[in-house]
C-alpha cells in the first residue's frame, strides 16, 4: 500500500529495563495493523534498571523519540490531551504495570476515546504466575507468548472471577533469523564449532553455583580445544537489566585461568546465535530463540530441576541435560509438541500469523466509538492491604492520582539533579554487588 494512503498510528512504549524495552518496542511493531505507519515514542521509567546508552544500542530498536520519565511524569504526558496516542504498551514489572493502569484510569476519567493499553511478559513465565498476572489485569490486551501461557493466563483470571477477555495469544516478538543447517567441518578454520552459554543475571544466585557453572564451561573449552566456547553476558559491570546481578561472571572469571578458545561476548543475541552450534543455559529466554532457529539447545540440570532456577519450565522439552552428558557428546532432541506449545520453531508465515489475533483485536478496538474505562482486578475494595503500597511506590494515591510531593511535570533535569541521580544509582549498584554479598557471608559465619 502506498505510504500516502496508510493510516498513521502513534504508539507510546513505557519500559523499565533494556530487555523490556526490547520486548515492548518490538511488540508495538508486531501487533500494529499492517497497513499503518507507526510513530514510536519511547519512555524509560526512571529506576535502578534504567538502560544505559550502550544497552539501548545493543537492543538495536530505534524510536522516533526516547526519554526518561517517572511514572507521574508519564501519566501527566498521557493525560495532556485526547487523541495524541492510539496505543500504549506497558513493558514493565507487574507492580509498575498496576500503578500505571490505575494512574491512566484516573488521567482518562470521563473520556469516551482513549488509547488502547497493552502489556505482557518479556519471556518465560516461570514464577509468581498469579501475582504477576493479576498485577497486569486491567489492560485491554494482556499478551501471552504461547498457547501454553494463554491457557494458564485465562485459568488464573477466571479462577478469581476476573474478566479473561484481555488474554491474547501471540509469540515472542524477537524470534527470527536463519534456521540452523548444521556445522560444516570443511569450514572449520573459518568458523569453528561454537558453544555458547547464555548467562542470566539472577539465576543461579550463589557464588558457589555460579562458580561451578563457570568452571564447567571453562572445563568444556579445555576438553574441546578445537571448539570456540563463548560466555554470552547480558550486561557489563555497573549496568542492570531486568534482574539484579550481584556476582557478575566478569568478576568470577578474573580468578580463573581460561584457555585461548574461551571468551566473553556481549551484543545482540540474534547475532550471537548466527554463529552458534550449541546453546547452553539454565533457563534463559535465549533457549526459546535458539529452539526457534532449530539450533541444538541444552537446559542444564546440573543444579537440579527446580522452580527457583526456572528450568522446571522445560520439563517435557527434551532439552534437559548435564555438563557431563555434553562433555561426552550428547545432543538433546527437542520434543516437537512441547516446542509447538511454546510458540517457537514456527518460522516464516506461521510465525508472522501468530500476531494476527492481536492485530485484529486492536483494529476493532481502535474503530470503536467508545471504550470502557480501564478496570483492574485490584481495587481499594478487592485488595485494600496490597494495592495502596504498590501505588505509593510510584507516588500515586489510592485513587490513582499523584501524591503530594510527587515529581513535577516532565522537564529536563538540572546538571546537579543528573549528577545526584547518577551518584545514587552508583551507590545502589555498589551496595547490591559489593556490600550485600559481604553482609550475607558475615551472617553465615
Amino acid at each position: 500500500m502506498p505510504a500516502s494512503t496508510a493510516k498513521s498510528l502513534r504508539v507510546a512504549v513505557l519500559a523499565d529495563s533494556d530487555t523490556r524495552w526490547k520486548w515492548g518496542s518490538l511488540t508495538a511493531n508486531r501487533i500494529s495493523p499492517v497497513e499503518s505507519d507507526i510513530r514510536l515514542d519511547g519512555f524509560l521509567l526512571r529506576g535502578r534498571a534504567t538502560p544505559t546508552a550502550r544497552q539501548l544500542q545493543e537492543v538495536g530498536v530505534r524510536a522516533d523519540s526516547l526519554r526518561e520519565v517517572t511514572a507521574v511524569e508519564f501519566l501527566r504526558e498521557l493525560g495532556k490531551e485526547e487523541g495524541v496516542y492510539d496505543v500504549v504498551v506497558l513493558a514493565l514489572v507487574g507492580g509498575a504495570v498496576q500503578a500505571v493502569l490505575h494512574g491512566l484510569s484516573r488521567a482518562w476519567e470521563g473520556r469516551a476515546k482513549r488509547p488502547l493499553v497493552v502489556t505482557g511478559y518479556v519471556g518465560v513465565v516461570y514464577e509468581k504466575l498469579a501475582d504477576g498476572l493479576l498485577l497486569r489485569h486491567g489492560a485491554d490486551l494482556v499478551l501471552a507468548n504461547s498457547r501454553q501461557d494463554a491457557d494458564r493466563f485465562r485459568d488464573v483470571y477466571e479462577g478469581v472471577g476476573a474478566d479473561a477477555g484481555s488474554v491474547t495469544e501471540v509469540a515472542l516478538p524477537f524470534l527470527g533469523g536463519a534456521a540452523y543447517t548444521g556445522h560444516d567441518p570443511a569450514a572449520e578454520q573459518e568458523r569453528p564449532y561454537t558453544v555458547v552459554f547464555a548467562a542470566q543475571p539472577s539465576v543461579p544466585e550463589s557464588r558457589k553455583d555460579r562458580t561451578y557453572l563457570l568452571d564447567r564451561l571453562i572445563g568444556h573449552a579445555r576438553l574441546h580445544p578445537d571448539r570456540e566456547v563463548l560466555l554470552k553476558l547480558r550486561s557489563k559491570p555497573g549496568e542492570h537489566t531486568t534482574h539484579i546481578e550481584e556476582l557478575p561472571y566478569q568478576k568470577l572469571v578474573q580468578r580463573a585461568d581460561p584457555p585461548a578458545n574461551f571468551r566473553l561476548v556481549y551484543g545482540h543475541m540474534g547475532e550471537v546465535l548466527d554463529r552458534t552450534d550449541l546453546l547452553v543455559t539454565i533457563s534463559s529466554t535465549a533457549a526459546l530463540e535458539s529452539l526457534h532457529r532449530r539450533i541444538p539447545t541444552v537446559v542444564l540440570s546440573d543444579l537440579g530441576v527446580r522452580e527457583a532456577l526456572g528450568n522446571h519450565h522445560f520439563v517435557g522439552s527434551g532439552c534437559l541435560a548435564s555438563w557431563d552428558q555434553l562433555d561426552a557428546g550428547h545432543r538433546p532432541v527437542p520434543d516437537p509438541e512441547w516446542v509447538a506449545r511454546q510458540g517457537v520453531a514456527a518460522g516464516g508465515e506461521a510465525y508472522e500469523s501468530a500476531f494476527d489475533a492481536a492485530r485484529r483485536r486492536i483494529t476493532g478496538l481502535l474503530a470503536a466509538d467508545e471504550l470502557p474505562p480501564l478496570a483492574p482486578y485490584y481495587t481499594p475494595v478487592t485488595a485494600p492491604g496490597y494495592l495502596p503500597g504498590i501505588l505509593a511506590r510510584h507516588h500515586l494515591g489510592p485513587d490513582g492520582g499523584p501524591l503530594p510531593g510527587a515529581p513535577a511535570a516532565d522537564r529536563e533535569p538540572s546538571p546537579v539533579r543528573q549528577f545526584v541521580r547518577k551518584a545514587a544509582r552508583g551507590a545502589y549498584r555498589h551496595g547490591v554487588q559489593r556490600v550485600a554479598p559481604v553482609i550475607r557471608r558475615m551472617g553465615d559465619l
